[in-house]
């Protein structure tokens, strides 16, 4: 059940102030990197990449330099991010640090809203799984972040439907014409060789990033009893306590993992997996760090 007390109090409690200036500093770039326009203020000329505005293409220097050049244009409004959150079932189970996967999850949304709301950015949620979705529109302010982060905590749940990464890909790609930031919150296992083709032609359109929450092992020594959760099997004692099961479960998590890297870094998109809530933010400023540097590639 969602508690009643404002999400971005709680969040702003556990941001020192460094930690604040140093991650919202790292989105302070994305205004000069990701938009282009008509009509502002000139900013420089780079390499034409699919996806922008073939009418910005600067002729002249294209025919000095032999390849398309675009130029950019520093946009006067303010930033638009879309948070895509994963509410399927699994989402509900146990992260490698112990705690709910869900609430490292919606921690990661907490901190992402915060941000946002600070610098005044336009944050849209589109949120859901196989049989559910929940969407709201990119807008500003307290109230709007604070009903973002509600809808998206209500939404977990161990008796949710399954996740469909796919849907929410397929559903993103019809909802959003103009380019954003796309921040993708979901597992570790995630995404996968079936979402490749979404991600691409996401990837043509916007900027995309994604923090994946990483699995609890079930032959973790002090993790308890565990059940996977769409048969409600039970893992015996004997087997969470085997040693040799445990090393297998290592590498099998690790094999998935690299996976799912390769996916990504052949889309050109940057990710982080983080453990817990504990290592969440560090991952995030390494992960807004690196997508800087792709921006302005």
């Amino acid at each position: 059940m969602a508690s009643s007390t404002s999400r971005l109090a709680k969040i702003r409690a556990r941001l020192d102030l460094p930690t604040v200036r140093r991650a919202a500093g790292l989105l302070d770039g994305r205004h000069r990197s990701i938009f282009s326009g008509h009509g502002q203020d000139f900013d420089d000329q780079v390499e034409y990449r699919p996806g922008d505005d073939v009418s910005d293409i600067d002729w002249k220097s294209s025919a000095r330099a032999g390849i398309p050049i675009i130029r950019r244009f520093v946009r006067e409004s303010n930033l638009s991010l879309v948070l895509i959150v994963d509410t399927g079932r699994n989402m509900a189970t146990t992260a490698a640090s112990g705690e709910p996967k869900s609430q490292v999850a919606l921690f990661a949304a907490d901190v992402i809203a915060y941000l946002a709301r600070s610098r005044g950015d336009l944050v849209a949620l589109l949120a859901g799984d196989a049989d559910r979705l929940v969407q709201l529109p990119a807008r500003a302010g307290t109230a709007h972040m604070e009903l973002l982060l509600r809808r998206v905590e209500q939404a977990f749940a161990v008796e949710a439907p399954p996740s469909d990464l796919g849907r929410l890909l397929d559903r993103a790609l019809t909802l959003f014409q103009r380019r954003c930031l796309m921040v993708l919150v979901t597992d570790e296992a995630r995404p996968g060789p079936e979402h490749e083709d979404a991600l691409r032609r996401l990837r043509t359109r916007h900027e995309v990033m994604v923090v994946s929450v990483a699995d609890a092992l079930p032959t973790t020594l002090g993790i308890g009893p565990t059940a996977d959760v769409d048969t409600g099997a039970d893992l015996p004692a004997f087997l969470r306590d085997d040693k040799r099961l445990h090393g297998e479960a290592i590498a099998a998590a690790e094999r998935r993992r690299a996976e799912v890297r390769a996916l990504l870094r052949r889309r050109g998109i940057e990710g982080v997996t983080a453990a817990g809530e504990d290592d969440l933010i560090d991952k995030l400023i390494d992960l807004l760090r690196r997508q800087r540097r792709v921006a302005r590639r």
